[in-house]
């Protein structure tokens, strides 16, 4: 076993790795090279064609076709908590604490991409924009924030042929989600106001220095939307705290679970 993983093993700068016991061996394929002998070239366009083709299954970045161009895209490739099986394509990850993807940033509405290294890696504190946000269709897309060394995630089933597509011209277009199911962002400090709550995509208040979110949540003490004053999601900015922009803020929640400022790392994927 061992002269055979030396002389007819792994091509294109594969590794030979032989296992003693079983008398045989396994490669450690080079990207883009995957198979039991490393012997096929990874052309994939999203990570869910490579969990369903088997090419490869470790949570990692892998070359992506993207915009006739090869990108490293971070993949999770395993079960990603409520969103389920693996197969998930970054799009974005955004940091709560800082402006960078605020309601009002042009980020939204532009193709123009944001530090490709922090596409890379997974559930860090990188914030990051790909060329996924508008060439990569979907049909599902998974929503996680991390509060201290806490991630959570919810899906939502939805089909468009990008996220861009559902972001960029500022249209509100609806989830049915349910404020329980917002809610699981955050955890058991979660808060928002009883009434209005608005969820989907480009959510605003009537009056728009208000409570908003490109992806998200309003709700307001009033039976009605005008002045919404609580809001979880991504991509938020207006009254009361304009600055934070991923996260959960509330304000005159008595009724639900008090006010709250709680700023998380977001990420987006879609499957």
């Amino acid at each position: 076993f061992l002269q055979g993983c030396l002389f007819s093993g792994c091509f294109n700068g594969g590794s030979c790795l032989p296992n003693g016991e079983k008398q045989t061996y396994s490669c450690s394929c080079k990207l883009p090279w995957t198979g039991d002998r490393c012997d096929i070239k990874m052309t994939a366009t999203t990570c869910k064609e490579i969990y369903d083709n088997k090419f490869a299954n470790d949570n990692r970045a892998y070359p992506l076709q993207v915009d006739s161009k090869s990108f490293l895209v971070y993949c999770h490739l395993t079960s990603l908590g409520a969103c389920g099986e693996g197969g998930w394509t970054l799009v974005m990850k955004i940091d709560g604490s800082k402006l960078t993807f605020h309601y009002d940033a042009n980020i939204w509405s532009n193709k123009e991409t944001l530090n490709l290294d922090g596409g890379k890696t997974g559930f860090d504190s990188q914030e990051t924009k790909l060329p996924t946000y508008w060439n990569t269709s979907f049909t599902k897309i998974c929503l996680g924030m991390k509060i201290g060394e806490q991630n959570n995630f919810i899906p939502i089933d939805k089909s468009a042929s990008s996220l861009y597509s559902l972001i960029a011209d500022g249209t509100y277009r609806a989830t049915s989600l349910g404020r329980d199911a917002w809610k699981k962002l955050i955890g058991s400090q979660a808060s928002l106001q009883l009434n209005c709550n608005k969820e989907g995509f480009n959510v605003r208040s009537f009056r728009y220095d208000r409570s908003k979110a490109r992806i998200g949540i309003i709700s307001n003490n009033e039976n009605d939307c005008r002045s919404a004053d609580s809001r979880i999601g991504f991509g938020t900015g207006g009254f009361p705290s304009n600055e934070l922009t991923c996260g959960n803020r509330a304000r005159f929640a008595d009724d639900d679970n008090g006010d709250k400022f709680i700023t998380a790392m977001g990420y987006i994927l879609v499957q």
